[in-house]
């Protein structure tokens, strides 16, 4: 292997490593899923048109962008400024611990709160106690947002330079370029095969909530926020569902026992049908059993923790795709 291909690969792990170490994955993840979604939609055009489709593509992408953060601002103040809208929650949420507390020993049933008062009083010392760990945590996300916002104009200003294999460019620029290519392979192919999988479970989880348990007369409390919840956590693979199925289980069981086994049982099978889903679109995309992606999210979340856990499937393909593109495999 000449020496410069080597340092290529060298300088992408250091790339990966210091992501991962100065938390700068949010960052990451934006840029590429900009600069992906970017080319695809310029893919539509005509190639004749080069530039102007790249432009046009990274218009549109910019506009959904903006459209979506508009509309989360828009629904969360509606919902804020909407007296019903919270009373309804906290009546959810008090009605979901009343319930809870009858399947409780009377030891942890105590400490749950029995009236909305309660409850907000509960808040307010959590709140009291804990204020400087919420502003750290405050702060914290709003340099995540920040982080978001200047990886997506990032990769929007790299889709507008596009890369060709026949450039004339040095040896060692085109190696590099290499493995930029690949590692947006391998997000390409793990990250949309997942949203694919994410939205096929929350579908299901939905018509399981909205459909299902109201035919019977069964209706579950916050069933929307626990669909929201599905499909956002549902990008983690494996994890993100247990996650879900953990939350709803919760909500069912301070519905009644029976339904809480009713919907173990439902989720218990969306989560074998999803081990199928991982096996056919992210292993088939990637060429990966779903062994291998759960040995080197186990492996990462131990190094780097949540965000090692995120993309261990990323940097698992990119890796598997650079060595079966060396023969070495």
């Amino acid at each position: 292997m000449p020496g410069y291909v080597a340092i290529s690969y060298l300088l992408v792990i250091c790339a990966i490593l210091s992501v991962l170490s100065f938390h700068l994955l949010p960052a990451v993840f934006a840029a590429l899923a900009v600069y992906v979604l970017t080319l695809k939609l310029a893919a539509c055009f005509p190639k004749n048109m080069n530039r102007s489709a790249h432009k046009f593509a990274l218009g549109v992408v910019v506009i959904c962008v903006i459209v979506g953060l508009t509309s989360l601002v828009a629904i969360g103040s509606a919902f804020i400024k909407s007296s019903n809208g919270l009373a309804a929650l906290l009546t959810a949420v008090v009605d979901t611990l009343g319930s809870l507390r009858k399947t409780l020993p009377d030891s942890y049933a105590d400490l749950l709160p029995t009236t909305i008062e309660d409850l907000r009083q509960q808040f307010l010392d959590i709140m009291s106690e804990h204020v400087q760990k919420i502003s750290v945590v405050g702060m914290e996300g709003f340099k995540i947002f920040a982080h978001v916002l200047l990886g997506m104009v990032v990769g929007g200003m790299a889709a507008l330079h596009l890369f060709r294999k026949d450039d004339n460019v040095p040896p060692f620029l085109g190696e590099l370029r290499c493995r930029l290519r690949n590692l947006t392979y391998a997000f390409d192919r793990v990250v949309f095969a997942q949203v694919k999988i994410s939205a096929l479970n929350t579908l299901l989880t939905s018509l399981y909530l909205l459909v299902a348990l109201p035919f019977f007369g069964i209706h579950l409390p916050m069933a929307t926020i626990l669909i929201i919840l599905t499909f956002v956590v549902g990008m983690l693979p494996v994890v993100g569902n247990l996650i879900s199925n953990t939350a709803i289980f919760v909500i069912s069981l301070g519905v009644s026992p029976v339904i809480a086994v009713t919907s173990l049982m439902f989720l218990v099978l969306i989560h074998k049908a999803e081990y199928f889903l991982n096996a056919k679109i992210v292993g088939y995309e990637v060429q990966a059993t779903a062994w291998e992606l759960l040995s080197a999210m186990l492996l990462m979340e131990a190094v780097f923790g949540v965000a090692g856990l995120v993309a261990a499937p990323v940097v698992y393909a990119w890796l598997k795709k650079e060595v079966k593109e060396l023969g070495l495999i």
